[in-house]
This record gives structure tokens, C-alpha cells and sequence, in this order.
């Protein structure tokens, strides 16, 4: 793991550690869940942030169940979901993409995102064409 407060996630909180062999296990066994992305906090100290946000985020959302993604398998993950922005949270319902919110943002701009992003619709092929803008560090496919 890239640096304590992200392997906080992992060791202390349980957050499974999602790579090629347990990731579609995970995803498809959750309702609802978020995949941490956090590239290396050396080149992205955000990532640092968003580690200490999650639990919180979590919290206020309890249906969701967050995992931490391997850097090693943060690429394959970045081109199944189509985001380019480091840190980035990914939500999927029930193993489909829902949304990705990128970078740290205000407390009330997480509430109201993830509120958003959860009453959308899946997409129905994660990763295919462009997805939509809700703002700059935001996207979602709003089918």
C-alpha cells in the first residue's frame, strides 16, 4: 500500500484490497459499493485526504461498501470506468458503474453527489463512450 492512511483502509478498517483475482467477487456481491483509486499519494498527496474522508463518507452512507483498489490493477480499473483524474472514488450498483467522483472535494459536495449518483441508473457497458459531466470532477453515465 502507497502510505499509512490509505493501509488504514486495508488494515484497521477491513476495506478489502481489490485486484484481478477478487474483484469481480467483490463487485458483483455488493449493492452498492465504492472503489477507492488512489494512483501513488507521492504524486497525488490528495490521496491522502480522501483516505481520512471515506470512513466518513461511509458512514453517511451506510448501504455503501468500500473497497481500496491495488495500484497495480488501478489502470485496468481507470479503463473499465473512464476517469482520469487522481484520487477518484468509483460507485457501482450491484457490480455496474454509477459514477466517479475525483479529487477532494467540500463535505456538502460529496453529500450532494453521491445522493445523485446513487439514484441513477447503471450503465449498462461501464467504460463505453464518453461519460456525462455533472462538474469538473465529477462523471456519471445518467442512464
Amino acid at each position: 500500500m502507497p502510505s499509512p492512511l490509505i493501509n488504514r483502509l486495508v488494515d484497521e478498517l477491513d476495506y478489502p484490497l481489490l485486484d484481478a483475482t477478487n474483484f469481480e467477487d467483490f463487485i458483483s456481491n455488493q449493492h452498492y459499493s465504492v472503489l477507492f483509486c488512489t494512483e501513488q499519494p507521492k504524486r497525488f498527496p490528495e490521496s491522502n485526504d480522501v483516505a481520512v474522508i471515506l470512513p466518513e463518507l461511509v458512514s453517511a452512507f451506510p448501504q455503501l461498501k468500500p473497497a481500496v483498489v491495488a495500484v497495480e490493477f488501478e489502470k485496468t480499473v481507470q479503463g473499465r470506468y473512464n476517469f482520469n483524474v487522481w484520487p477518484s472514488l468509483v460507485f457501482l450498483k450491484d457490480g455496474r458503474f454509477l459514477g466517479t467522483i475525483s479529487k477532494v472535494q467540500d463535505w456538502d459536495v460529496y453529500r450532494a453527489e453521491i445522493q445523485s449518483i446513487l439514484a441513477l441508473a447503471p450503465c449498462r457497458d461501464p467504460g463505453i463512450g464518453i461519460p456525462v459531466v455533472m462538474n469538473p470532477t465529477s462523471t456519471s453515465c445518467g442512464q
